[in-house]
């Protein structure tokens, strides 16, 4: 139903945005507005503000922005009719006259929900009755109890020909009422219409607000087909957009910001008595992008559940290839996989509802699903197997209509490619039944260049951004002077000082994707100082912030050290003991640091030269102890 602007302004005029937001979230008014803490993230700084002389709320943490209709379809999953009708009673607005042709075709639809909600109660009755006992049975052996039975309003449908279609007609309703709300058959050949569900186990599919509009049903009948039936498309029912338990489960999804997505109504039941109010199914159908929109407005990253063998890998597969177009800012989907034979009835009563919940928590993002599923697809043992293993992926992503989803999915797959592809350790030989690993060639980290030391510094901050908090004003003194090293460690400090969040990952897609991509290659490549230690992705970061500010300490005290070894130089044979053993300590000093400086001119290499040819002179020959005593003599 269309709404009209002056209808819409009327609900907004009456109540103010901050009055509808603080039902679910605290307000303190500052200035103008009015702030909070975000109801669509967890934060400890507020976030989220609300002003009312605009009518709208803006939340900085999550980029959310909207008004008193869109809060609500936001944190209740309502649609926007739905918002619009409860807001409307709420600020004391009657809703809109229908005209005459939306007024007939609810009148018609209101007809065919009251069919449907007779066969429902009828269901009901017949799996209390003695003729259902075998549906009551079969609903008990799954697990399920009465009060389960009595809430999802599971009944049977008797296994007569005609049982359900001569009680409804006897309520006065007409056959074409049945067959438009898919409760009977009409064959072809002309006989008489006959029930659709008939000795099944039936369970009732319910709407936005809890009407009765279709039925699942499970066949009683080791040998019946298909095991499980579900309603035809109506004027009621329309399977691409609908999922089972939607009502129920939209509550504990907005409290838990958790939605599981199951296979089967049956493992809905199964799950919800376990406790996981939130799950849902999606009738056996594959997922449209109608349906995908209903699931994310009880949450932005719904976990679809998957059994771990062939069909379900399968099925994740597939459904891959549907999600990939949705996609958009925070709009995503988990995977997860139960083990195989397993569905989540079986996992819940055979190991209990931990062993369920352990299986969500390592639930898979969609990038993993489309990465696992592309690697096992063929072998990629030859360039042409790897060439069209990337076409594969080049050709998945242009699927993505988001532009700035596939931006980043682009750069995901090029730092799992540049992983995939760089050389691996040596591998494993078979000799004498053991395994024998050939050992790697160990090879010396040679001393730095005079780019040595930026290299350090850029391959430390990249493995390690957090470093730059505590050394941004060191980084910002060093001198370098070779100009694709400074550029590069620029764009490092800027990408980090842009984004202090930022992640070692990010940071190394972003410089890729950039200007700056040769160097940063050759700096993981080519670098020999890449196998330092500290300068490792693992090493704690207290390691690593120690050995940073030794370097740092060091790289400061060369040039100081490398004047004192100038001046001392021509003074040997003055030198006592003492004061050459001092003397070798700056050259040990000097040679410890390992690194050059990078403003050394010509002059202090020079001495350092000097230095080193003396002492090795002086290694040979050194002085005597009184030589400086008896001068002064």
């Amino acid at each position: 139903m269309k709404f009209s602007d002056s209808f819409l302004d009327e609900i907004r005029t009456r109540l103010p945005v901050s009055q509808v937001v603080s039902r679910r979230v605290q307000l303190k008014k500052a200035g103008r507005e009015w702030k909070g803490l975000s109801p669509f993230n967890k934060e400890k700084t507020p976030s989220f503000t609300v002003n009312d002389q605009k009518g709208f709320y803006h939340c900085f943490s999550s980029g959310k922005h909207g008004d008193i209709f869109t809060f609500l379809m936001e944190m209740e999953g309502l649609s926007f009719p739905e918002a619009v009708e409860r807001l409307a009673g709420d600020a004391g607005v009657s809703m809109p006259a229908p005209d005459p042709r939306y007024e007939r075709t609810m009148k018609e639809r209101l007809g065919l929900m009251d069919a449907v909600e007779a066969a429902a109660k009828l269901f009901e009755q017949a799996i209390r009755a003695k003729g259902g006992r075998e549906a009551l049975g079969y609903a008990e052996g799954r697990g399920i109890s009465r009060d389960t039975i009595a809430e999802f309003r599971m009944g049977y449908a008797p296994g007569g020909r005609d049982s359900l279609k001569s009680a409804l007609l006897k309520q006065g309703f007409t056959e074409a009422q049945l067959l438009e709300a898919g409760l009977v058959i009409k064959p072809d050949d002309g006989r008489p219409t006959y029930d659709r569900f008939r000795n099944r186990l039936v369970i009732p599919i319910l709407n936005a607000k809890s009407r009765v509009i279709a039925f699942g049903a499970r066949a009683l009948a080791s040998d019946a087909q298909p095991k499980y039936l579900n309603s035809p498309e109506t004027k009621l029912f329309d399977k691409g957009s609908m999922v089972f338990n939607f009502t129920r489960a939209r509550q504990s999804a907005f409290e838990k910001g958790e939605l599981i997505v199951v296979e089967g109504y049956m493992d809905v039941i199964a799950l919800h008595q376990a406790g996981f109010k939130n799950a849902v199914a999606t009738l056996g159908t594959a997922f449209t992008e109608r349906q995908m929109e209903v699931l994310w407005l009880l949450a932005p990253e719904p976990v679809i559940c998957f059994d771990g063998d062939r069909a379900g890998e399968a099925a994740a597969a597939r459904a891959v290839d549907r999600m990939l177009p949705a996609l958009r800012e925070g709009r995503s989907f988990r995977f997860a996989f139960l083990p195989e034979g397993q569905d989540p009835d079986d996992l819940v009563r055979g190991a209990g509802p931990a062993a369920f919940a352990g299986h969500l928590k390592s639930a898979h993002p969609l990038i993993d699903m489309v990465w696992t599923r592309e690697t096992s697809a063929a072998p990629l043992d030859t360039p042409e197997r790897r060439a069209a293993f990337e076409a594969r992926l080049e050709t998945l992503l242009g699927e993505i209509g988001n532009t700035r989803v596939r931006d980043h999915y682009r750069r995901e797959i090029k730092n799992r490619l540049f992983e995939l592809w760089r050389p691996q350790a040596p591998r494993a030989r078979q000799t004498g039944g053991k395994e024998v690993r050939k050992p790697a060639r160990r090879e010396a980290v040679p001393p730095p260049t005079p780019c040595g030391f930026a290299t350090i510094v850029i391959l430390a901050l990249v493995n390690h951004p957090r470093l730059f908090d505590r050394f941004a004003e060191d980084v910002a003194s060093f001198d370098v002077r070779d100009k694709k090293l400074a550029g590069l460690l620029d764009a490092v400090t800027r990408a980090i000082s842009e984004t202090p969040s930022i992640t070692r990952e990010t940071l190394i897609a972003e410089l890729r994707d950039g200007p700056h991509a040769k160097p940063i290659e050759r700096l993981f490549w080519d670098s020999p100082f890449k196998r330092l230690a500290f300068l490792q992705p693992e090493t704690p970061q207290a390691e690593v912030e120690a050995q940073f500010a030794d370097v740092i300490y060091r790289w400061r005290a060369l040039p100081t050290l490398n004047r004192e070894i100038e001046e001392s130089a021509d003074q040997l044979t003055e030198m006592s003991e003492a004061e050459f053993e001092r003397f070798v300590t700056l050259q040990q000093e000097v040679a410890s640091v390992g690194l050059r400086h990078e403003g050394d001119d010509a002059g202090e290499r020079d001495a350092n030269q000097r230095f080193q040819e003396m002492l090795a002179r002086l290694r040979k020959e050194p002085p005597s102890r009184g030589r400086r005593s008896e001068k002064r003599q």
